[in-house]
């Protein structure tokens, strides 16, 4: 019994002490700033009339959720801007309409009074339904927008009761807004539909979703926070919005990126390619909703003009999460290639002249990277669009090692030749001491 409790409280110090690791964004051509301003968290717990019930070993779901919510004011940091809010806590009536706006902030958001937030905690009393969305688009709001890392943890036994909002779509506009907000949940004896929907929540805003249920689970996640806790803070992807054209498309340089992406959709993003340099991208995009199964990613580079040079494809049949794929391109892979140029109807060398060739390089100011998908979905087809993350580095032009010269001309034809010769004569001595063993036995 005492182990159960242990895990539920034990998962939610997990997501508060994520909470103080977490660190300010940096755009891709900034240098990041060291000094990191304090997070701001929003615990959100379902006080609904499910959270009566007392099947964790005896204990009702409310005062485990209690006890763990004290734990977590207890570990914070003093540095943290903590605030509550609860949902399903002060209307007990059969009016769903009324219900299902009954959410409330408890305590602002501000520095930590573990006095004051024990207090509040501790005169809760499930009551009402769960309107999970509304609480969270709420708990958006209380935190602000002040460019510091934002956390909603939220705590809760069962599914949204009260449907639209749908929870998932909030957590996903939450996300497309291109702020640092992140949605940490954990499920008190979740079913499969639950589970669901908090995976769901958490998974649109980069987020973790947690049910402990056993002492092993519980060693491990402790020994993972351990070691994340001797790690640098990650350096977050800047946000950019891909165009529908090359022509419109942004210019990026060397760094991490954010977009979001509809299904269907093309977006298209410009890298400057210096001479003697090469460029090397990668993108993943997160399936962060029901999709119909087999499909796929591309991220392709194609000149400003549409001319294709080099692309990356991933394709997967509904078992992924994410699809990622990459390329790397360079004005000598370009010109190496003869068969897409549009002057290869001359005659002469097939492959075009130097002067042809510096000429295309010198023309090519920008590459066009797009990233397109194959996605189909009956339900989700509409905004926001799937997490998207590019990945642009440039780096000195890896020339390919030039081949010994055996693919063609007249060394190929003067190998085949010795080769021909060696083993004929190799077959004909074989074939004579074969034929004068057999006649002496």
């Amino acid at each position: 019994m005492i182990h159960k409790k242990l895990s539920f409280v034990a998962a939610i110090g997990l997501i508060a002490a994520n909470v103080a690791l977490g660190a300010s964004p940096a755009r891709a051509d900034e240098v990041p700033e060291t000094r990191v301003e304090p997070p701001r968290v929003e615990l959100v717990l379902d006080v609904s009339g499910s959270m009566r019930a007392a099947d964790i070993d005896g204990a009702t779901r409310i005062s485990v959720a209690k006890q763990a919510f004290n734990d977590v004011v207890d570990a914070l940091p003093e540095t943290t801007q903590l605030g509550i809010r609860v949902l399903g806590a002060t209307y007990g009536g059969e009016n769903k309409k009324v219900g299902c706006k009954d959410t409330q902030q408890i305590v602002e958001v501000g520095p930590v009074n573990r006095v004051a937030a024990k207090n509040a905690i501790a005169t809760l009393k499930p009551t009402g339904f769960t309107p999970i969305g509304l609480a969270l688009r709420k708990a958006a709001e209380d935190l602000g927008d002040t460019g510091s890392v934002r956390r909603i943890v939220l705590i809760t036994d069962g599914e949204d009761t009260c449907t639209p909002p749908d929870p998932c779509t909030v957590a996903r506009e939450l996300a497309a807004q291109g702020t640092s907000l992140v949605v940490d949940t954990l499920g008190l004896t979740p079913d499969e539909k639950t589970r669901k929907q908090l995976v769901c929540i958490s998974t649109a805003t980069g987020g973790t979703y947690a049910a402990a249920q056993s002492e092993e689970e519980l060693t491990d996640r402790i020994q993972q926070l351990v070691d994340r806790a001797a790690q640098p803070p990650p350096v977050q992807p800047a946000t950019v919005a891909g165009a529908e054209d090359c022509t419109k498309a942004p210019m990026l340089a060397a760094g991490v990126y954010t977009d979001r992406e509809l299904i269907g959709e093309h977006r298209y993003y410009r890298v400057a390619v210096q001479p003697g340099q090469e460029l090397r991208a990668s993108v993943s995009i997160a399936l962060d909703r029901e999709l119909n199964r087999d499909y796929g990613v591309l991220l392709k580079a194609a000149t400003e003009n549409g001319r294709e040079l080099v692309r990356g494809v991933d394709a997967g049949s509904g078992r992924a999460d994410v699809l990622s794929t990459g390329l790397r391109w360079s004005a000598n892979d370009d010109d190496s290639d003869g068969s897409d140029s549009s002057d290869s109807s001359d005659s002469g060398d097939s492959g075009g002249s130097d002067d042809d060739k510096t000429e295309i390089s010198e023309k090519l100011e920008s590459v066009c990277l797009v990233v397109s998908n194959s996605f189909a979905s009956r339900t989700a087809a509409g905004a926001p669009g799937m997490p998207l993350e590019l990945s642009i580095d440039l780096v000195d032009a890896s020339q390919t090692p030039d081949a010994p010269g055996l693919g063609r001309g007249w060394l190929l034809l003067f190998v085949l030749a010795v080769a021909g010769l060696i083993a004929g004569v190799l077959a004909g001595w074989l074939t004579r001491w074969w034929v004068a063993t057999w006649r002496e036995n």
